[in-house]
């Protein structure tokens, strides 16, 4: 036996701390967790007696072995439980990394998809690796022609820089979605700090009609100081709520054009109000560390704050 003291000593407890972080990094938290990450919030200008419940699910990555078809179709079912009103996806749903084994290609995910449910609908709008390249990073892009027919297929709506009146118990409100920030009209992504994409915020808002609320979708959240108070709830993904976060240190990577409020969770500013999906699958390497793949719930119009929440997986 060795007792603690030895064993720190000996130059094997770092190793075997980094290998455990590791294999949780790699392995388990990607993988084994799923969180239902809950907001409630009553913007300036949301309805009195309007209470909506929203399930977001956003940056799925699919591919094999980590977000297969099968894995989806959980999430999607766990969403279902949630009973949502609607359910707004927020794009990249083509795989982020290379370490992928066997392609889930867009009809399969459109396949699994399809088990969704809500009465008020399922919306999305498309992400950055949905433009560039196929179902893998190395598959030729299509233009996202083929995402958004499986997403079509699958009863949900693709927003793009379009904008949809809803109602519930008679009181309406609008969904709006934006075209991608980061991809050209040819369909190639722009390097970081270029001005360049599909989105079109002032003619998605000029084509809602009245005054009631609006909850705008768009994939990255470079777009929200330039969002008018007119505007109840904007709703992003893209940055993976850091993905692999230390602790105390915080996301390894985040916007630096932006800083680092711009990575996850609820900012409000003013009237203005943000929420930012930590998504589900993973970019550059399939790893993550505190920050659980997650679908996110929003109640508007509630008032108590609840908690988050782990679902079995």
């Amino acid at each position: 036996m060795i007792d603690r003291r030895r064993f720190l000593s000996s130059g094997l407890a770092l190793p075997l701390i980094g290998a455990a972080t590791a294999a949780y990094t790699i392995g388990v938290e990607p993988n084994l967790l799923l969180q239902v990450k809950r907001y409630s919030l009553a913007p300036t200008n949301w309805p009195a007696g309007l209470n909506l419940r929203l399930a977001v699910i956003s940056d799925i990555h699919a591919g094999e072995p980590f977000m297969s078809a099968a894995r989806i179709r959980r999430i999607c079912e766990a969403a279902n439980a949630l009973n949502p009103d609607a359910v707004l996806l927020l794009g990249d749903f083509n795989a982020g990394h290379f370490f992928v084994t066997r392609a889930v290609d867009e009809q399969q995910t459109g396949e699994a998809l399809s088990v969704l449910r809500a009465p008020l609908g399922c919306y999305a709008v498309l992400g950055n690796h949905d433009w560039a390249h196929g179902p893998l990073l190395t598959t030729p892009s299509d233009g996202a022609v083929a995402i958004r027919r499986a997403l079509g297929q699958a009863g949900i709506m693709v927003l793009e820089n379009d904008a949809l009146p809803l109602a519930k118990d008679g009181r309406k409100f609008w969904i709006a979605g934006l075209g991608d920030q980061l991809i050209d009209a040819w369909g190639r992504e722009g390097p970081r700090g270029v001005e360049r994409g599909q989105d079109d915020l002032d003619g998605t808002l000029a084509k809602v009609t009245d005054m009631a609320p609006i909850i705008l979708m768009a994939h990255e959240p470079m777009i929200f100081p330039s969002v008018p108070k007119r505007v109840a709830l904007t709703l992003c993904g893209h940055t993976h709520g850091g993905q692999v976060n230390l602790p105390l240190l915080g996301p390894v990577v985040g916007d630096i054009r932006f800083g680092f409020d711009y990575v996850y969770g609820h900012l409000q500013r003013g009237d203005r109000h943000l929420i930012i999906s930590g998504g589900l699958g993973e970019s550059i390497v399939p790893a993550r560390l505190l920050r659980p793949p997650e679908i996110v719930e929003i109640m508007l119009g509630a008032a108590q704050p609840p908690l988050a929440q782990f679902v079995e997986w």
